[in-house]
């Protein structure tokens, strides 16, 4: 009996401790995100976006500086709008984004943060937002001008390009 249990708790933790791993776009069921896909193109009603800005210029930061900006937008077509992810060009440009859906004529927010150690000289760098609008797609650009650290100046000359 000792030992029913002792499984049993068990099984419970793992299953626990797995389902708390996954991230939130992982839980988008990808057939129903296609189905309803499918029936927006049956009706030629898409989603869409219309932000406020698709590029942002940071300007001039320090290397180590955390920098920050928000795209907002509109959906501006006829049916739900549904971001599936969001992804950075690289590690150091980190999105965060609604994972309700947006009904037309409502509004959302994009945050991008970009860390700007080991990254000096000018950065340029895209967010990729995956959605169920005709494109299927939308591109965020953000760029800096990163001053270097003086004290990691020495390690860049053997490894200009970054």
């Amino acid at each position: 009996m000792k030992r029913k249990i002792f499984m049993l708790s068990s099984l419970l933790v793992l299953v626990f401790s797995l389902s708390c791993k996954e991230n939130a776009s992982s839980k988008i069921n990808q057939e129903n995100l296609n189905a309803v896909q499918q029936e927006t193109a049956k009706a030629g009603e898409y989603p869409q976006f219309t932000f406020d800005k698709t590029e942002h210029d940071f300007g001039t930061i320090n290397e180590g500086d955390i920098a920050k900006t928000t795209f907002k937008f509109t959906n501006t077509g006829k049916s739900p709008l549904i971001i599936a992810r969001a992804l950075g060009s690289c590690g150091c440009t980190v999105p965060s984004y609604p994972k309700e859906a947006i009904a037309p004529g409502e509004s959302g927010e994009i945050q991008v943060a970009f860390d700007s150690s080991g990254k000096p000289n000018l950065q340029q760098k895209v967010v990729t937002l995956f959605a169920n609008t005709e494109k299927g797609k939308e591109l965020l650009k953000i760029k800096a001008v990163v001053t270097p650290d003086p004290n990691k100046a020495a390690s860049y000359q053997n490894n200009p390009i970054n």
